[in-house]
């Protein structure tokens, strides 16, 4: 599974969000500040999210944006969904050689494969929520190898 920069800046951009406390919000530059990207593609993650409805803003000298529900009932899966380009439902017509179409459309060993793979992410997705993602990098790991049904094969890199 490839993350894209969309996905990775909203997902961080509304960890900062499940980070404040009640009444708290931040606004555009301030997110784009911690999140060190620039105030428009800041700007166009959090009208994605107002839209969708996980954010809401307020206008004026103490505004800004905030979670329009608790972190711990939005579920990684919904984002995704919202910031995601749709890569498998395209998957197969980025693989179609020097053809308008895969010469594998009618039949695919591939493709179950593929869809197989993301109906696991998007399950293990399902499971976790925002509020899940905020602490320690140690603490969402351990957190996350105790849902079921997930577990470590590979190391994590330690930067």
């Amino acid at each position: 599974m490839k993350i894209s920069a969309q996905e990775e800046y909203g997902l961080r951009c509304l960890v900062q969000l499940a980070n404040l406390q009640e009444g708290e919000s931040l606004t555009l530059p301030q997110i784009a500040e911690r999140e060190g990207i620039s105030t428009a593609n800041a700007g166009k993650l959090m009208w994605l999210l107002n839209k969708a409805g996980f954010v809401n803003s307020t206008r004026g000298t103490k505004g800004g944006y905030f979670l329009a529900r608790p972190a711990g009932e939005i579920y990684l899966n919904e984002i995704i969904k919202v910031l995601d380009e749709d890569v498998l439902s395209s998957h197969c017509d980025g693989y179609t050689g020097v053809l308008d179409t895969c010469v594998h459309t009618g039949d695919c060993g591939i493709r179950p494969v593929i869809v197989g793979l993301h109906e696991i992410v998007e399950n293990a997705l399902s499971r976790i929520t925002l509020s899940q993602l905020v602490g320690s990098e140690k603490s969402v790991d351990a957190m996350f190898h105790q849902i079921q049904g997930i577990h470590r094969t590979i190391e994590p890199q330690r930067l």
